[in-house]
């Protein structure tokens, strides 16, 4: 029953496949990133807007580690689908436990070195001032849990890569929803400040994970049984899951270093409340794209068993849907950012100064969102069939290539405007590049079945 699910990946309708797989991507990724906004609401309203900013301080560090296992999971997965696509399940099973050692020999050791570093990364990430000590206090104790976060990341992946997106779609809203329960009960019952918001979240880890083992071991739902040989490191493997697990970690690497320049720009244009807007905007990005990376998300394994069992059709379908599904979706967000700006920035906060800023940079940010699908999907094309320098390419090119060269000039001229216009800049200049190479690698590489 299992192995069906995989093959379906090959064999149903792309259209009806792909809203399967999105589905309970979008709806994952959606309570997911609820639980972000809702988190941060209540942070805003029961401790402070300086909680706030603590919080948007710490995630860019704890989020690269813990992206390590996003960039494992992601990597190893792209495997895992081909495998599975050219019924070599020994290699996949071989991935997954590769995927399982390397996820904790390096988020281990990330962790021990972010907590002897304590006091000087919070201040570079832009945790000064009344930032500093709520950071400190929340940065310490949510590192405690980044490697089973790190885990729980990889194997979501993996059980997408499965062709299983309920189960995957479940594993995103366990920790979510215990997130919110945790905030209420120990923040705005037992009182406890920051330390409250960080048990909340490190322990909404724990339950995640622990739904994740029952998965593999106990379910009886996963193609991937693996016993203690499949642990041993295979440096073939490794080599493969790092090439392509490398885009997704180069892509977080850059979203931490956007953190960390636009914390200490805004700080020096705006102080605190300049940081409390971004992370406002921050939480809302995550928030409110949630369709179309829903899309992006379930695109990955039709793509990648399609390479794979070499239906290279089904691949142009894949991406060309994928594309129009992600646009219109876009395009909904895009009206209702617009539309409601002010009222989204009021849900977070009381302070009359945040409130009245973050509106028009909310509009900059998300001024050229009917047209990131295009950018996102072909990156993830690339990265799905495992072709991974122009998937790093491609991947970079948004926030890396063409973002962060932005925010370091314009605020020179145009100041607080200079940041928040270099959103849909570089969105467009991202898209016009990477739509030309997913258009030469259709006609060059997909002609043909």
């Amino acid at each position: 029953m299992a192995k069906v699910s995989s093959e379906a990946l090959g064999n149903e309708s792309i259209g009806k496949l792909l809203i399967r797989q999105a589905l309970p991507a979008s709806v994952g990724i959606l309570v997911m990133s609820l639980n972000i906004l809702v988190d941060t609401i209540f942070v805003g309203n029961w401790i402070g807007s300086t909680a706030i900013a603590a919080i948007n301080v710490v995630l860019p560090i704890s989020f690269f580690i813990a992206a390590l296992g996003m960039s494992i999971g992601i990597g190893g997965s792209s495997i895992i689908s081909r495998a599975l696509g050219a019924d070599n399940d020994k290699k996949a099973r071989k991935t997954f436990g590769n995927q399982i050692t390397l996820t904790l020999l390096l988020c281990v050791s990330l962790v021990i070195l972010g907590l002897i570093f304590i006091n000087e990364l919070i201040p570079a990430f832009g945790g000064k001032g009344d930032i500093f000590e709520p950071a400190k206090i929340y940065y310490r104790i949510v590192l405690y849990g980044v490697p089973i976060l790190a885990l729980n990341m990889m194997g979501n992946n993996v059980i997408r890569a499965e062709g299983k997106p309920n189960f995957a779609m479940i594993s995103m809203i366990i920790p979510s929803v215990g997130n919110i329960i945790g905030d209420y009960l120990f923040i705005n019952v037992m009182d406890l400040g920051m330390y409250g918001a960080a048990w909340a979240t490190t322990g909404s880890y724990m339950v995640c994970f622990l739904y994740i083992f029952w998965f593999f071991v106990f379910s009886g739902k996963s193609e991937l049984k693996i016993d203690i040989s499949h642990f041993r490191l295979d440096f073939p493997i490794l080599r493969e899951i790092g090439s392509l697990g490398f885009v997704t970690l180069a892509r977080q690497a850059v979203v931490s270093i956007i953190y960390l320049l636009m914390n200490n720009i805004l700080f020096d244009l705006g102080g605190e409340d300049g940081v409390a807007v971004y992370a406002i905007i921050g939480r809302m990005l995550m928030f409110a794209l949630f369709p179309v990376l829903g899309i992006t998300q379930g695109f990955l394994p039709i793509a990648g068993y399609n390479y794979g069992a070499q239906k290279y059709g089904r691949v142009r379908s894949s991406i060309n849907k994928a594309i129009l599904y992600a646009c219109l979706m876009g395009c909904v967000v895009f009206g209702l950012i617009m539309g409601f700006s002010k009222e989204i920035a009021m849900i977070f906060t009381q302070n009359e100064a945040i409130i009245e800023r973050t509106p028009g940079a909310m509009r900059w940010v998300f001024a050229a969102t009917p047209i990131i699908a295009l950018q996102l999907i072909g990156a993830a094309y690339f990265q799905a069939i495992g072709k991974a320098v122009p998937a790093l390419l491609l991947t970079l090119s948004r926030q890396g290539f063409f973002f962060i060269p932005l925010i370091l000039i314009l605020p020179n001229y145009y100041g607080e405007l200079g940041v928040w216009i270099s959103f849909p800049i570089a969105d467009v200049l991202s898209t016009i590049v990477t739509g030309y190479f997913v258009n030469r690698e259709i006609r060059h590489n997909l002609e043909h079945d």
